[in-house]
């Protein structure tokens, strides 16, 4: 009888009896510029209460670019307008340097070098992130978009990070 109990027991655990629930798989996307190339990628992933946000780029024009979260999972070129205007569910001010800021969509600034490389990791906190990435990216996605020039952290709403110069549609 005993056997038959732990045997039943380790059935149990191995279906999945268990009270621990496995992250979603990361979401990975194309970076792509005005033209349609492919300049980078970008992957979103849960880690613990936070989500991770890595991005690697090549090809852009190198010194201090904005990056940003947009709120609708489209980007149609040139100019990436199709992608919204920054995510930001909170309703908060814009930038890390601004006392009634950031919003979620803040990324910072990514530094491509004098090769055209770049590549930048952000950790998403909060109540969003908490929620966990199937619910941060919605039924219809994000967008990440890189900027042409820096964010100044605090103007709003997109911190003087001018135009938008590649895309990435982030979501199911």
């Amino acid at each position: 009888m005993r056997n038959i109990l732990i045997a039943s027991s380790l059935g149990i655990l191995g279906c999945g009896g268990g009270t621990a629930t496995a992250a979603p798989a990361p979401v990975e996307s194309t970076v792509r510029d005005a033209q349609g190339a492919d300049v980078g990628r970008v992957i979103l992933r849960e880690q613990g209460d936070r989500i991770l946000v890595n991005l690697r780029v090549a090809g852009l024009t190198p010194g201090e670019h904005g990056v940003h979260l947009h709120a609708v999972g489209k980007c149609e070129g040139p100019s990436f307008e199709s992608a919204g205007a920054h995510f930001n569910p909170a309703n908060h001010r814009h930038g890390h340097l601004n006392p009634q800021g950031p919003h979620l969509g803040d990324l910072g600034n990514l530094l491509v070098s004098s090769d055209g490389r770049g590549e930048k990791t952000v950790e998403l906190t909060g109540a969003e992130a908490r929620s966990g990435l199937p619910a941060l990216l919605g039924q219809a996605g994000l967008a990440l978009v890189v900027h042409a020039s820096r964010d100044d952290e605090t103007t709003d709403p997109t911190g003087n990070s001018g135009a938008r110069v590649a895309c990435a549609v982030v979501g199911p």
